[in-house]
């Protein structure tokens, strides 16, 4: 198999659930020194109604990180877009580094109905989502201020009080497994991230992840057995959890979810390299790929083939995981550009 040319590769901030504000930080900067050290593009920090405002998380990022990014969730129903392009700014401004913007929809009705928008359907949630992010752009980068008269927003001459320069314009991604997210990601001519289904569910030669994104987990060890003992010892059996998976199921649009709780149920608890049973007990929302360094090696190189191009790990537990994360890259005969 030929070489890749690049892929990019963040970390996740750790979730602020069930810990204190202190301990909560020092494990922040933890993992964004160990995302700094093995030359990672960023980390993910995402967002709902369960958790901590992911723009005061960047701030506490970028005042650790000498390089790593903060790629933060932004979702409409949160802020309007003239404060997320504010935020934005604001923290380029002080900084002077670059932030990056996960646009979401938000997949949970329970959390949509507690904010008052449960009323909004999944795909209209996504038309939504492509006037937001317009209006985001347009005010991150227009030199003139912005007006626009759409279906969902309305602005008169707005105007950023502070204009990042072109070189530290906010980058836009989306995250979405859906038509109507394939087809804001298109028409914004943006990054797409998924969860991905296992590798041999996407043709060779077929469209479904080219010049997109994914997130996963992994967990990789020169010896396969050892990394199976790491992931159940750190992945252990939990019906309490595995019941909660089935209440967010019921409970989510989420296309994703749904798609991921499909492939669980064909595949049962384990495919090979690709494993599902964090996702099924609820401690992460991704797959993870499980093996010996020439075998996750073998399975990420299946992926990028098929044209993914950027890859968010799960939140390492440990600064050792992203050191053999490198090691299973580099299998991938991927040229080393961080993990």
């Amino acid at each position: 198999m030929q070489p890749f040319a690049s892929v990019e590769v963040y970390t996740t901030a750790p979730a602020s659930v069930q810990v204190d504000g202190p301990s909560f930080r020092q494990r922040l900067a933890d993992i964004t020194r160990w995302t700094d050290a093995a030359g990672c593009t960023g980390l993910l920090v995402y967002s709902d109604n369960t958790l901590i405002d992911p723009w005061l998380i960047a701030q506490l990022i970028l005042e650790e990180a000498e390089r790593a990014t903060p790629l933060v969730a932004v979702q409409p129903v949160y802020v309007s877009p003239y404060t997320a392009a504010r935020m934005a700014a604001t923290l380029t401004f002080l900084h002077g580094r670059q932030v990056h913007l996960n646009l979401v929809t938000g997949g949970s009705r329970q959390h949509l109905e507690a904010l008052g928008d449960a009323g909004v359907g999944h795909d209209e949630r996504y038309e939504r989502l492509t006037e937001y992010a317009t209006i985001v752009r347009q005010l991150l980068v227009s030199p003139r201020p912005v007006t626009f008269a759409g279906k969902y927003y309305q602005l008169q001459a707005a105007a950023l009080p502070h204009r990042p320069p072109a070189s530290l314009t906010p980058r836009l991604v989306l995250s979405g497994s859906s038509e109507s997210s394939v087809r804001c990601a298109r028409e914004l001519g943006i990054l797409r991230f998924a969860y991905p289904r296992p590798v041999t569910d996407y043709p060779a030669e077929g469209p479904l992840l080219r010049e997109s994104g994914i997130r996963l987990g992994i967990i990789a060890r020169s010896d396969g057995a050892a990394a199976w003992r790491v992931a159940h010892e750190r992945f252990p059996g939990d019906p309490m959890g595995e019941r909660r998976h089935r209440v967010v199921s019921r409970l989510s649009d989420s296309h994703w979810y749904a798609e991921l709780s499909g492939q669980a149920r064909r595949a049962g608890d384990a495919a090979g390299a690709y494993w599902l049973h964090p996702f099924l007990t609820y401690r992460t929302f991704c797959p993870y790929i499980v093996g010996d360094y020439d075998e996750v090696g073998a399975y990420l190189a299946e992926y990028l083939a098929r044209g993914v191009q950027s890859i968010i790990l799960d939140i390492p537990a440990e600064e050792d995981d992203l050191h053999h994360a490198r090691i299973a890259f580099a299998r991938a005969l991927v040229p080393d550009r961080g993990c």
